[in-house]
């Protein structure tokens, strides 16, 4: 059983037999490999551009980066289940973090607590590092799959100031990691400065929420061919 701060967004649901977008619900413990075969090829990549706009990440984050890979049909389905299986691990490795399981991917959210960083720097703690190298088994195992980091800060300075420290921090999670034998062409980067906040910036606790380094894990071109074949696609 999937534990239950992994939240899973469930596609399946979002279209009746008429073809019409119907809604969106987030159904925890769901079978992975049943919804994604429900989604259908063109209408998963559908979902990927409507969700990706619409759920207040602006279709530019995290969120809307695992939409936007939706493969769908069973072969999304054969996808999603070997997410599901990194989801656990990574919940295992590193408890207290925000592991959710969107469509045929996986949106980590790794928080001050996780992942710090000092006041206007992009260089990662010890504590950042002892972090991040519990996530490294997990990513070696599921090798078959593209990493990409966005960084984000609070709204204290210019946003132009923050946007570039976001990308810095960014880059310097993507280095760590590659530093440690991962391969660096699974990674992409991007600093988000101030956008898609997830607490308020007007007090103390809210702008270290969003301090805060999100990861979307999708499915590379080998995780997809390699689950056509295996679904007979």
């Amino acid at each position: 059983m999937i534990m239950k701060k992994i939240a899973i967004l469930s596609l399946s649901s979002l279209f009746v037999l008429s073809g019409f977008f119907t809604s969106c619900n987030s159904v925890k413990n769901a079978n992975n490999t049943q919804k994604g075969a429900g989604i259908g090829a063109v209408g998963g990549a559908l979902i990927g551009g409507i969700l990706g706009n619409n759920l207040g990440k602006g279709g530019k984050g995290a969120m809307g980066a695992v939409l936007g890979g939706v493969i769908g049909g069973v072969a999304g389905g054969v996808i999603g289940n070997k997410m599901d299986k990194q989801a656990r691990e990574i919940d295992q490795a590193l408890p207290g973090v925000a592991v959710e399981r969107v469509g045929e991917g996986i949106h980590l959210t790794l928080n001050e607590n996780s992942v710090r960083f000092d006041t206007n720097k992009s260089t990662l703690t010890a504590a950042a590092q002892a972090n991040l190298d519990k996530l490294i088994p997990v990513f070696n195992e599921y090798s078959d799959t593209n990493i990409e980091i966005f960084g984000y800060t609070d709204i204290t300075g210019s946003e132009e100031y923050n946007l570039s420290l976001s990308q810095k921090r960014a880059e310097s999670v993507k280095n760590y990691l590659v530093s440690k034998g991962l391969n660096a062409s699974r990674f992409k980067t991007s600093g988000l400065g101030v956008a898609d906040p997830i607490a308020t910036n007007d007090t103390p606790e809210g702008r270290s929420q969003n301090r805060r380094v999100e990861f979307a894990i999708t499915a590379n071109d080998k995780m997809v061919e390699d689950a056509k074949k295996a679904s007979g696609n």
